[in-house]
């Protein structure tokens, strides 16, 4: 009898509920027919992972292929070069920044590195699912303390704190709600939290956001030692295919994350593209234009449709359609566009939609329009 590889699994293992991610393009062109042709005037729009729509801009591109020949080497394991640019931009030293697969894997290294087994780790009820999962590979216990008005509830947050609490995440924007919580209310909750309890702010869409109220989060790092910011390069830099992230903290941290990160983790074409895109603040404010116009545009057209949304800071918004939301993401599914089902994420009538080209927002509300007609 064939024994079931469930048997051999970690108990912890067994209960985490695999991430599902948005679908891919090429993944929905396959269902709707095969890949669309030139003639054929249609090419299905993914709005449901929060990219960035548009292609990376043209000196990172060249970055990218002018390195192409030296493929056949490893990267530098530190990311020399990237890493001394950030620490230039945000006036810290090397020793203070960390490069990461995305800036999951450093939620990830941040785990592995503090959670004993039965230890917890809180964060948002309704916020960005790989806590969790990250959390029970390391065997530690989930706490997710519901969302006040949509946002971290930071004061709730602070009275779940036990004995066994080794780590908190905060998603600033939060994801899939795209609320913040503003800088005085984060350091009232810093002030009031044990120091042996890491703190750490995933701040994926900064970039995005414009209140005034919004965390100076590296002045809390450097002031505290136990907290870490994290940043990435998949959200306004474009480069989410590449997979790369970075982590700022203070130096002895940021040694205890190294000790158990797998060498060669960040690619030589990421870091070569990361370290070009920070170059490119122009076009980097042109993007934050064109989400800001569209924001309010797809915000209008919501209205007109007497649908609810959150106000978010980021480069999505979470939307209300109703109980048949599921159905409505299906249709819009089959008209070639792609949002995300908010069910796992706590939000069973509404849908995420990531804010799109200008073209594709109007074709996204023209459907939207069809299927909930």
């Amino acid at each position: 009898m064939e024994q079931k590889m469930e048997r051999l699994a970690r108990k912890c293992i067994l209960k985490i509920k695999p991430y599902v991610p948005g679908k891919p393009i090429e993944e929905v062109e396959r269902e709707l027919g095969g890949y669309p042709d030139v003639t054929s005037g249609w090419e299905a729009i993914k709005l449901a992972s929060n990219e960035n729509p548009f292609s990376p801009p043209s000196g990172v591109l060249k970055a990218i292929r002018e390195y192409l020949p030296k493929l056949n080497r490893y990267p530098d394991d530190h990311g020399y070069y990237l890493t001394g640019a950030l620490a230039k931009k945000y006036r810290v030293k090397q020793e203070n920044i960390i490069l990461g697969c995305g800036s999951d894997e450093i939620m990830e290294l941040v785990s592995k590195t503090f959670l004993e087994p039965d230890e917890e780790v809180i964060f948002g009820d309704q916020s960005f699912v790989m806590y969790k999962i990250i959390t029970q590979i390391m065997g530690g216990k989930p706490v997710a303390v519901p969302l006040k008005n949509y946002t971290y509830d930071l004061i709730a947050i602070r009275r779940a704190v036990t004995k066994k609490t080794k780590i908190v995440f905060i998603a600033n924007p939060n994801n899939p709600t795209g609320t913040i919580v503003c800088d005085k209310e984060v350091r009232q909750f810093i002030r009031n939290m044990p120091k042996n309890i890491i703190i750490v702010f995933d701040e994926a869409y900064a970039e995005y956001v414009e209140s005034k109220d919004y965390p100076r989060s590296l002045e809390i790092v450097q002031e505290n030692r136990n907290c870490v910011m994290l940043r990435t390069f998949s959200k306004i830099c474009s480069l989410a295919g590449l997979r790369i992230g970075y982590g700022i903290a203070n130096p002895q941290l940021i040694a205890c994350l190294n000790r158990v990160r797998l060498p060669f983790n960040t690619s030589n074409i990421a870091q070569v593209a990361a370290l070009a895109s920070l170059k490119e603040t122009k076009w980097m404010e042109r993007i934050r234009r064109i989400n800001r116009e569209e924001k309010k545009f797809l915000y209008s057209e919501f209205g007109k449709m007497g649908l609810e949304y959150i106000p978010s800071e980021a480069n999505f918004i979470l939307v209300k359609i109703g109980r048949d939301a599921p159905g409505a993401a299906q249709g819009l599914l089959k008209k070639g566009i792609i949002v995300r089902v908010m069910t796992d994420f706590g939000f069973p009538e509404y849908v995420r939609v990531t804010i799109g080209r200008p073209v594709e927002n109007k074709k996204f509300v023209k459907a939207l329009k069809q299927c909930i007609s």
